[in-house]
């Protein structure tokens, strides 16, 4: 059971690819990946929880396997949470731990927000729902966000291509032998498909509301209390450590631990994060 299965369902005429591991009797952690990686991101995490977890990682419309025209689906992170949301109940998963990376953590903290009965704990890697989380490399972006032009848009661009891909595995790794070619080579490959790039400035673009929505994020967290756990790299270029601090300000009780490694910790701290979040959920 510690080897994921490959499955695709039907969620609301759009079908979404996910992996399962473990055994279904168990505690149930879905793993919501971030961009531009897939459900692949999480390959090396899955068989070091299998045995004592159920886990589910789907991958989020837009990327990995999972891409709806856009003429057929409106890419917001409203919709991409709705999907999420169906997902879970046509799984019949009544209740699970969340592990939310990137855009997965805006994705799953709505969710989280809108049934926080269902979810029984939050690990949030690089996760983020502060604004002091937020670096210098968002400034674009937030420019896009402003000022929505073809040229702020097609600004955006480059962070698409092979080597802004491969950038964001390798920054602020200090032994770059250890980070596998085969996540970045991945997602470049998707992210070469036709639409792709188009879906995605769709996305950065409304990566706003989730800005717009972080008091809510943190009512949330003030108001229900949930266990929680923020396991960053510290060297992340995109989400600062201040980001996972942060989270202390409304949960009191969350462990906060920092790695010495880039934004995709997972490539190089699998087996930290593992440990981590099995000593946490346990």
């Amino acid at each position: 059971m510690r080897s994921p299965t490959y499955h695709r369902i039907d969620i609301d005429g759009h079908e979404v690819f996910y992996r399962d591991a473990g055994d279904s009797t168990k505690p149930t952690l879905l793993l919501l990946h971030g961009f531009p990686s897939s459900s692949h991101m999480f390959r090396d995490l899955i068989p070091q929880l299998a045995d004592r977890f159920h886990l589910i990682a789907p991958d989020i419309p837009g990327l990995g396997q999972a891409a709806p025209a856009r003429a057929n689906f409106s890419y917001t992170f409203d919709n991409l949470a709705g999907v999420i949301q169906r997902f879970s109940e046509v799984l019949g998963i009544e209740r699970f731990a969340l592990y939310a990376f990137d855009i997965g953590a805006p994705i799953g903290f709505r969710v989280a927000m809108k049934f926080p009965e269902r979810v029984t704990a939050i690990i949030s890697q690089n996760g983020n729902a502060y604004e002091e989380g937020l670096s210098n490399v968002w400034n674009p972006i937030r420019r896009y966000w402003s000022d929505p032009t073809t040229a702020n848009r097609d600004a955006l661009r480059e962070i698409m291509k092979p080597l802004a891909i491969r950038w964001q595995y390798e920054h602020g790794v200090s032994v770059l032998s250890n980070v596998s070619p085969d996540g970045y080579s991945l997602d470049a490959f998707y992210m070469a498909r036709p639409d792709t790039e188009e879906i995605q400035l769709d996305i950065a673009l409304d990566y706003a509301s989730n800005v717009a929505l972080y008091p809510m994020f943190q009512a949330y967290f003030r108001q229900y209390q949930p266990r929680f756990l923020a396991i960053w790299g510290d060297k992340n270029p995109f989400f600062l450590p201040a980001g996972a601090e942060a989270f202390k300000r409304d949960l009191p009780n969350a462990e906060i631990h920092l790695l010495d490694t880039g934004h995709f910790a997972l490539e190089t701290h699998s087996r930290e994060i593992a440990t981590a979040i099995a000593d946490f959920l346990t």
